[in-house]
């Protein structure tokens, strides 16, 4: 039998920690403008507010800075405490691939993971989590990159890959979810599925273009990088 040392499980420990943060960093802590605005729009469409925020994949906090009028108390979880991160937020420091989290249960009123799932290793154990974290008739959401888009489907198509799952992306991006997969996910995770939403800004295909906002509304799904799932927590 291999006995290890203390002295190598903390050397261990360190190797892990410093991948991890090194994993985490290439995401540069933000996402897209379009995909915040898309969180804040609903907040708007569906008069949410007050209570605690619990934005989970947090990076520096960009979506706080465009949502804190709409919320008292806001709470990022995060595998680096990026430089920037709001002052009137408390950090937690998490491995969003592990199975225990220092966050108490039923924790936020809302709770969001933007851009994160992609990040992941096991998309329905997360999807549990999330769960936990809200409140019973909590709110859960989560976006991700549209894997249905005529880009992604293009580029499926041409590099046997999607378009935001590139080489370049890799071990940055993991996972690759279509939205049925977020409603499964969701569904089995004990969440009530309310309804998918699309960014409805999307790159034209070999460009650095961008569909008009018109059309991408007409065809959202197709026309759209990101894509939301929004679900609510069933009351106790």
């Amino acid at each position: 039998m291999n006995v290890i040392s203390v002295g190598e499980a903390e050397r261990d420990g360190q190797a892990i920690d410093a991948r991890l943060e090194s994993r985490a960093r290439l995401s540069l802590g933000s996402s897209c403008e379009a995909i915040y605005r898309m969180v804040d729009e609903f907040f708007e469409t569906a008069a949410i507010g007050g209570g605690t925020l619990v934005d989970v994949g947090c990076g520096g906090g960009a979506l706080w800075r465009i949502v804190s009028p709409r919320f008292t108390r806001y709470c990022g979880l995060d595998a680096v405490r990026y430089d920037g991160f709001p002052v009137d937020g408390e950090f937690r420091r998490v491995n969003l691939d592990s199975a225990g989290w220092p966050v108490p249960p039923a924790s936020g009123d809302v709770v969001v993971a933007v851009e994160t799932i992609e990040h992941l290793e096991n998309p329905w154990a997360f999807m549990r989590q999330l769960c936990s974290l809200a409140k019973p008739g909590g709110w859960v959401l989560v976006t991700t990159p549209n894997q249905a888009s005529l880009l992604s489907l293009l580029t499926l198509t041409i590099r046997q890959r999607y378009s935001a799952f590139q080489d370049a992306h890799y071990p940055a991006h993991k996972t690759a979810l279509l939205a049925i997969d977020l409603e499964r996910a969701a569904r089995e995770a004990g969440l009530e599925l309310i309804r998918v939403i699309y960014t409805g800004r999307g790159r034209v295909p070999g460009t650095a273009w961008h569909y008009p906002k018109a059309l991408a509304s007409v065809f959202p799904r197709a026309l759209s990088d990101n894509v939301m799932l929004v679900s609510r927590k069933r009351q106790a």
